[in-house]
């Protein structure tokens, strides 16, 4: 049977979720509200589908504008890739492939500097030029055991912590992550839509919206620099509280409000123990506790994964703490962003072009994308392999030039 594929209209929206949800194993059919819901909120307009004689969507994969922040704070145009599913009927004849050269080759004409996706499985993406950015890590806190004083005075800047409803959320919430987004490399701006799902003014789901605590720190000043959203699961054995709580987000623009906002939440009154997902793979908070092995590392894994499509403009964007120069061998089997090309940095800035040089090093276009942000060094990735030193020194210049101080950090799942 003849498999077409394209962009998906208006009608295919229903099939098309079928085949999203199929692959990863939800419930597959959507009510006519839900289908009206996303019709209504979500942009398909780089959907695309594959469909079958019959009409029904057997792979799917969806794009969207984002903004990623990288180091230094330059806000590179990103095409993040979501939504991609083939149905376990038709795997092994190519459709990801396909979806994923129409994609990535109309991002790189639309002049997009990357594209970025998060990998549910690890193996599948290497082969079409994405590697592994960031990194992140789940956290379990003992609140018990941590040793924090739960009647300690308010945060030591004079800053004040408080709650928020939905409508404040809403209404503080875009600026006050901007800036935070600004100074963190890895992060990814949050739309309109985000703050509403986030706060339930829309809600897509079959469920009710789970209202959850809102948070907001202020400076001494009374300007927000922070944010914590938490839910707590109000669980009690006999009369003893057994309570569980879950971070949802915490973000914050200064290093005071971020620990503030963690302090605040190590002593609401009942909760034993906070469940922490999707954090830096540097949080601060270990470290903040007196006893910090109460709070356990569950899983620390790669999160945001990215491929450049325009190199130049990629090295030539971020900030380098040294001087130094590199030539770079870039392989790219899919022939969108490969080359050998020169780069000139230091703290006053950078140049990256073409060039006819030897190379100092020579990697995958996948490889630069684990390095750009800086959260892998260049001697490990020699180590394993996925980088070669042509020339002695290379490698050590190149981590004297990409890496940064805190690590690359992206909170947000798309």
């Amino acid at each position: 049977m003849a498999l077409d594929l394209r962009t998906i209209g208006p009608d295919d929206i229903a099939a098309w979720h079928h085949a999203v949800n199929t692959g990863f194993t939800m419930p597959p059919t959507l009510t006519d509200e839900q289908v009206a819901k996303r019709r209504e909120h979500l942009d398909y307009s780089r959907a695309r589908g594959v469909f079958d004689g019959g009409g029904r969507c057997v792979a799917a994969l969806r794009s969207v504008d984002q903004r990623l922040t990288h180091v230094g704070g330059a806000s590179l145009a990103s095409n993040a890739i979501t939504n991609v599913a083939v149905l376990p009927t038709h795997r092994r004849r190519g459709l990801m492939t396909r979806m994923m050269a129409e994609d990535l080759a109309a991002a790189k004409e639309r002049g997009d500097a990357v594209a970025t996706l998060i990998a549910a499985e690890y193996r599948i993406y290497g082969r079409f030029g994405f590697g592994p950015a960031t990194t992140t890590t789940a956290f379990r806190v003992d609140v018990l055991r941590s040793g924090r004083d739960p009647h300690r005075a308010g945060p030591e800047d004079g800053g004040e912590v408080s709650f928020a409803d939905a409508a404040e959320v809403r209404k503080l919430g875009p600026e006050l992550h901007e800036r935070f987004r600004a100074g963190q490399p890895g992060a990814v701006d949050r739309s309109e839509l985000w703050w509403r799902l986030a706060t339930g003014e829309v809600v897509l789901g079959p469920a009710p919206w789970p209202e959850p605590f809102f948070v907001v720190y202020r400076d001494a000043r009374g300007v927000p620099q922070g944010m914590l959203t938490y839910t707590s699961d109000s669980r009690w054995e006999g009369w003893r509280s057994e309570q569980t709580a879950t971070v949802r987000d915490l973000f914050a623009t200064t290093p005071a409000a971020e620990r503030a906002l963690w302090h605040f939440l190590l002593s609401v009154d009942w909760i034993m123990r906070i469940e922490a997902e999707e954090r830096a793979p540097d949080d601060l908070l270990p470290d903040l506790l007196p006893d910090r092995r109460a709070a356990a590392v569950r899983s620390q894994n790669d999160f945001l994964w990215m491929r450049p499509l325009d190199v130049p403009l990629v090295l030539g964007s971020r900030s380098y703490a040294a001087e130094g120069e590199l030539v770079l061998d870039v392989r790219d089997p899919m022939g969108l962003a490969g080359g050998r090309f020169a780069l000139r940095a230091s703290p006053e800035g950078a140049d990256c072009s073409p060039t006819t040089r030897a190379a100092d090093l020579s990697m995958e276009i996948g490889t630069l994308g684990s390095l750009c942000l800086g959260d892998v060094t260049a001697a490990r990735l020699a180590a394993l392999g996925r980088v070669d030193e042509e020339r002695a020194g290379a490698v050590a210049r190149a981590d004297a030039l990409l890496r940064t101080g805190r690590r690359p950090w992206c909170p947000d799942i798309f």
